[in-house]
């Protein structure tokens, strides 16, 4: 039997890594470089703790990785992560999963 390219388990849970608000804000952050728990907390406007929870749930979705700078970690996009979408003309604002690209709007302000 074929491989087949779509990679369902994987696909789900990337996506599974991204089912929250605050998740898809940090990556839309992270598409601008590195940044600290500090940095996103202060752009997510919620305590420290909470964006630590959600940055382990990106980490183990692969989507993104820390790198210990002095007495910080800095956080950033896996590599690859832009690459293709990027290539392809999509621009910045897009994910590759893998299994599909995310579109990641910058600035889009919705109403209820």
């Amino acid at each position: 039997m074929a491989k087949d390219k779509l990679q369902p388990e994987r696909c789900a849970e990337v996506l599974g890594a991204l089912a929250a608000p605050e998740r898809l804000k940090i990556v839309r952050f992270l598409a601008d470089g590195p940044r600290n728990v500090t940095e996103i907390a202060g752009m997510l406007a919620i305590p420290a703790v909470n964006v630590s929870h959600h940055l382990t749930v990106l980490k183990i979705g692969k989507l993104i990785r820390g790198k210990k700078a002095g007495r910080f970690v800095n956080y950033s996009l896996c590599p690859g992560l832009l690459d293709e979408a990027v290539a392809a003309g999509i621009g910045e604002q897009a994910l590759n999963l893998g299994c599909c690209t995310l579109a990641l709007p910058l600035g889009l302000k919705t109403k209820c």
